[in-house]
């Protein structure tokens, strides 16, 4: 039995509880070692993973149905039962979901051990600069709908692991593997002497058109924030620059979007 016990509670003040109380300081998340999962489909894909399972905060109807799925895991669960207005004192407003759940944080992969274990040829995909969870999240869930082998995360974004970019992603964080980078240029670098292909999406006047490029090979794609873009730093690291093409009185997406646009004609490319 993976449930150490079901205890109803009234109030949030146990300790046990403190990171359910802190959703939004999200620092000292990362800093235990922590997420925490706020999505009853999130919380199904945590609860098939290998990521291990701490606790859960959930309505008497959620723990009904996700009873199953928490007494097959191996780790010991706590499960705390509240009703839905002590959860909407949480985030300050109606939460619909009535489910939350922490998990530990795995260590992540060596990049070396990444690239010495991933099939040929390579997909791969670094973010720079991207502060909105939200958006690296969503990111997240295009690497893992279309194959991506890693996600290099440069050491300007966010973390992967916040609660909404956990719940951006729709729970494939557990399953995408990923590595933070401690130098994007550094690591970038280090792909093209290994002879990947370390492609930037930049829109200007003389980058390549996607639909002309080779993606069949192993290729890095590498994607910044909407706005301010790529850095120069970052630029001359990769060996090409790359645009979607668009109308003129349009020169960017959402950085999301166009992941899922580059690795859409990545995976065209490869059959």
């Amino acid at each position: 039995m993976a449930i150490s016990h079901i205890q109803s509670v009234e109030s949030l003040d146990a300790p046990e509880l403190a990171l359910y109380r802190t959703l939004r300081r999200v620092e000292e998340h990362e800093r235990a070692g922590m997420l925490v999962a706020a999505n009853h489909k999130v919380i199904k894909r945590l609860l098939a993973s290998r990521f291990t399972v701490v606790s859960a905060l959930l309505t008497p109807a959620w723990l009904e149905r996700l009873e199953p799925q928490l007494r097959a895991r191996t780790e010991t669960i706590g499960v705390y039962l509240a009703d839905p207005p002590l959860l909407e004192t949480i985030t300050g407003y109606k939460l619909h979901q009535g489910a939350l759940a922490v998990a530990k944080i795995p260590p992540l992969p060596d990049l070396e051990a990444l690239l010495d274990n991933s099939p040929r040829p390579l997909l791969l995909a670094a973010v720079e600069g991207i502060a909105s969870a939200e958006n690296l999240g969503a990111v997240v869930r295009c690497c893992a709908a279309f194959g991506v082998h890693f996600l290099i995360v440069g050491e300007t974004c966010g973390s992967p692991f916040q609660r909404r970019a956990v719940s951006g992603s729709m729970g494939t964080i557990f399953e995408q593997p990923l590595v933070r980078a401690d130098n994007l240029v550094d690591t970038l670098t280090s792909l093209r002497a290994r002879g990947v292909h370390c492609l930037a999406a930049h829109p200007r006047a003389d980058a390549k058109k996607l639909a002309g490029m080779d993606l069949r090979g192993d290729c890095c794609l590498v994607f910044g924030a909407e706005g301010p873009g790529l850095t120069p730093a970052v630029l001359a690291a990769c060996d090409d620059m790359v645009e979607i093409p668009m109308p003129s009185h349009m020169n960017s997406l959402n950085v999301a979007v166009a992941t899922g646009v580059f690795l859409y004609e990545a995976t065209r490319q490869r059959g």
